[in-house]
C-alpha cells in the first residue's frame, strides 16, 4: 500500500479504523470471478469481517454470511444480503428458538449433539439444511493456535467418531483447516477429506470447503482454485460454499493512529494512542507485524524507534520501526492491512477508547465517519448505568 492511495488525513481523529471502499470492492470482484467461474457459492465469514455498513456492497457480489454465534447470525439476518450459514463448537438448547428464525444452514460440530439436538431442530426448522462438521486430521497451518487439526482439537468431527447411521437429516459435510493459505495447501487437504469421507459425498446435497483461503493476495493462483472447486462438485455432484473472511477485507484498510509521547529506554520509544492488546490484537497473538506507511523494519533508515500502545500492558508493544525522518508528537503513523480481525477481536482494556471508523468513498475518496466510541461504550457493557 503506498500513500498515494490515501486521501488527506489531516483531519482524521485517531485512533481510527480506515477502510477503503474502492480496495474492498476490488477484492469482492475477485471473488465473484471465483464464484461465476467455478459455480460456487461465496459467503462473507463475519468473524473476520463484520462491518455492516457495506453490506450492500458485499451483497452485489457474494451469496450470504457465516456466522459463529446467535449475534452474528441476528447480524447476518438484519444487515446482509443472501444466505446465513451458522457453524460453532456447540450449542446451548436455550439459544435454539430464536437462533433458527436466523440462519439457512446450520452445521453440528459433534455427532452427540446432532443425535441429542436433532428431533427438536427438524421439528422446529423446516426450511434449515443440516450439516456436520468433521476434521480430516491434516495440517497445513503453521501456527497451532489457529490450526482447526492439532492434535486434540475440538473442531470438527475425525473419522473415528463418524457415525454414519446418524446421517439421516444430513444434507452436508463442512471442514474448516486453512488459515491464510494458497491452492497447494487446498489441493493437499481435499485429497485427506476425500480418503476419509468420501465414501459419504455422494449422499449429501453440499459441501463447505470453510475459509482461510487468501483468495485476494496477489499472488493466489485464483485460476487453479476454481479447477479444484469445479472438479470437486461435478465427482460429486454436490454445492460447494466457500466462505472467507481476511480475504474479503485482506489490504482494504488502515488503522491511522498518532505519536502521544517519545521516551528512551536504549532504544527510542514512540507511544502511539492505539494499542496492540486493545486495538490489534493479532500483533499479540498471531504474531503479526503491520507494514506502516513510509516505514521499514528496523536499521532501515536513521531514525529508529519502538512503538508501543498506550495501555498499561508491560507487553503492549508493537514492534521496532524505522523512519527516514525523525518522529514528533503528532505525527500520524498509518497501519496496513487492518480491516480483517481487528474491529472483531479489539477490546476496551484499561478502559482505552475504541477506534472510531471511518470508510473512503469508493469514487469520491471522501472520508465518512461511520461510527464514534465513547465512555458510554465502555460502561454499559459492565453493568446497569443509574444516574
Amino acid at each position: 500500500m503506498s500513500s498515494n492511495c490515501l486521501p488527506d488525513l489531516s483531519g482524521v481523529s485517531t485512533p481510527c479504523y480506515l477502510v477503503d471502499e474502492k480496495l474492498l470492492k476490488r477484492n469482492l470482484q475477485k471473488l465473484a470471478f471465483v464464484r461465476e467461474q467455478s459455480q460456487c457459492k461465496m459467503l462473507l465469514a463475519l468473524k473476520a469481517f463484520a462491518m455492516y455498513d457495506v453490506a450492500d456492497l458485499v451483497g452485489k457480489y457474494l451469496d450470504g454470511v457465516a456466522a459463529s454465534s446467535i449475534d452474528e447470525a441476528r447480524l447476518g439476518k438484519e444487515k446482509f444480503r443472501g444466505e446465513v450459514h451458522m457453524c460453532a463448537p456447540a450449542y446451548r438448547e436455550k439459544d435454539l428458538p430464536e437462533l433458527l428464525t436466523y440462519i439457512d444452514h446450520i452445521v453440528f460440530n459433534s455427532s452427540k449433539q446432532w443425535r441429542r439436538l436433532h428431533d427438536y431442530v427438524v421439528d422446529q426448522a423446516k426450511d434449515v439444511s443440516f450439516g456436520i462438521r468433521v476434521n480430516h486430521c491434516h495440517s497445513e497451518v503453521a501456527t497451532e493456535a489457529y490450526d482447526p487439526c492439532r492434535r486434540y482439537s475440538r473442531l470438527g468431527v475425525v473419522r473415528e467418531e463418524f457415525d454414519t447411521e446418524l446421517l439421516e437429516g444430513i444434507t452436508g459435510l463442512h471442514f474448516h483447516s486453512l488459515c491464510e493459505l494458497g491452492t497447494d495447501a487446498l489441493e493437499r487437504t481435499l485429497a485427506a477429506f476425500e480418503t476419509q469421507f468420501g465414501q459419504v459425498l455422494y449422499d449429501m446435497e453440499w459441501v463447505n470447503f470453510g475459509g482461510g483461503h487468501h483468495i485476494t493476495r496477489d499472488d493466489y493462483n485464483v485460476d487453479r482454485l476454481c479447477e479444484l472447486v469445479s472438479a470437486f462438485r461435478d465427482k460429486y455432484g454436490v454445492a460447494v460454499y466457500l466462505e472467507p473472511g481476511e480475504a474479503i477485507a485482506l489490504n482494504a484498510g488502515y488503522l491511522i493512529a498518532s505519536v502521544i509521547d517519545i521516551t528512551k529506554n536504549e532504544n527510542d520509544i514512540a507511544i502511539l494512542d492505539t494499542s496492540a492488546s486493545a486495538h490489534m490484537p493479532d500483533v499479540l497473538e498471531m504474531p503479526y507485524r503491520p507494514k506502516i506507511i513510509g516505514a521499514d523494519d528496523s536499521g532501515k533508515y536513521k531514525y529508529n524507534y519502538t512503538l508501543g500502545g498506550m495501555t498499561c500492558l508491560a507487553g503492549d508493544v508493537i514492534g521496532d520501526y524505522s523512519f527516514p525522518k525523525r518522529l514528533e508528537i503528532g505525527d500520524k503513523l498509518v497501519f496496513c492491512d487492518m480491516a480483517h480481525y481487528t474491529m472483531v477481536k479489539n477490546t476496551t482494556f484499561n478502559g482505552i477508547r475504541l477506534p472510531s471508523i471511518a470508510l473512503i468513498d469508493a469514487e469520491t475518496r471522501d472520508i465518512r465517519v461511520v461510527k464514534e466510541f465513547s465512555y458510554e461504550d465502555f460502561v454499559t457493557r459492565l453493568g446497569s448505568v443509574k444516574r
